[in-house]
């Protein structure tokens, strides 16, 4: 008697099925400035335990931030909305790539409570692209939005976008809710984005930040790259400047790490000084506030660099009178 054995049914879907064919990449050892310690404490496991049991998702778990330990200790978390599954293949991110599910209309609600139990002073909130919505999920953001303001008017609401290409109106409806903070990442120098963000395109990104602003000047803006992804130093300052003309008031600068060999690769890893360097370049371009360092990301410290933020802004208006 033979005993068929099936290994294909139950096969585990790969997480990144774009990348599976992809030729194997070097992942180079992290310099000594840009080790972090392993989550344990007291505070990310109560964390975990409320994202657990409110069923959401965070893009620190799914984009493996380096900060997770640090930030869950705190209780800080950015909940990731419309599902853990993306429409789009960027080289450089974690995010599971494939077919969506179906929109949860019970998860505004869920991620308000969650605010809520833990005492969220500042929550930021981002989403995978949902190329797939006609709205490119922008209503849900709005929902999102206004269920934290029910549940918590005293919290500021950060939020961390897609690009909502070619989604006409999705934009608006966003802004119309009135999120304290409007980030979208460029992620990149535009010479990088057929490689790293084939799905996007920089002068859209740019765009969008700017219409933001159009529309609602009183709404924080903010943007974010990685460096060590082969761009080079005058790319970054030219960025930089398109950031201002669009009047991005808060740029984030950090270390991209290569999530796996199947991942585009670290070109270099740069070194904590010409980070501080970026910083202050971009302190005299004009931005309201800059954060770079190896281990700085969009979310990380959201709540104190909001703070700064507004007392940058209140001290700006302060001398223009």
């Amino acid at each position: 008697m033979v005993t068929v054995v099936d290994t294909i049914a139950n096969r585990p879907r790969p997480r990144h099925p774009e990348k599976a064919h992809r030729p194997d990449q070097e992942v180079l050892r992290k310099p000594d400035w840009i080790r972090v310690k392993a989550p344990v404490s007291k505070g990310y496991a109560e964390t975990r335990e409320i994202v657990k049991s409110h069923k959401l998702v965070t893009v620190c778990e799914e984009a493996g931030c380096p900060n997770i330990g640090e930030c869950w200790d705190k209780k800080h978390a950015t909940f990731m909305i419309m599902g853990e599954i993306c429409t789009r293949a960027c080289a450089f991110c974690n995010v599971a790539t494939g077919i969506p599910t179906a929109l949860d209309p019970d998860e505004p609600a869920r991620v308000a409570h969650a605010v809520k139990q833990m005492g969220l002073s500042h929550v930021v909130i981002t989403s995978v692209d949902r190329d797939d919505l006609a709205d490119g999920g922008a209503q849900h953001f709005a929902d999102v939005i206004r269920a934290i303001r029910a549940a918590t008017p005293s919290t500021t609401i950060e939020i961390l976008t897609p690009d909502f290409l070619r989604k006409d109106g999705a934009l608006e409806i966003v802004v119309e809710a009135k999120p304290d903070v409007f980030n979208h990442n460029l992620e990149t120098v535009p010479s990088n984005y057929l490689t790293v963000r084939p799905g996007a395109r920089y002068f859209h990104s740019i765009r969008l930040l700017q219409r933001v602003k159009e529309l609602d000047p009183s709404i924080f803006t903010k943007s974010g790259i990685m460096v060590g992804l082969g761009e080079e130093r005058n790319e970054v300052l030219q960025l930089m400047d398109d950031l201002r003309s669009a009047n991005v008031d808060f740029m984030t600068i950090g270390q991209y790490l290569q999530p796996s060999k199947k991942h585009h690769p670290v070109i270099r890893f740069i070194p904590p000084d010409e980070f501080k360097s970026y910083e202050t370049v971009g302190k005299t371009k004009g931005f309201l506030l800059v954060a770079s360092s190896p281990l700085t990301r969009s979310s990380h410290h959201a709540g104190e660099d909001f703070a700064r933020l507004r007392a940058a802004r209140e001290a700006q208006l302060k001398k223009a009178s």
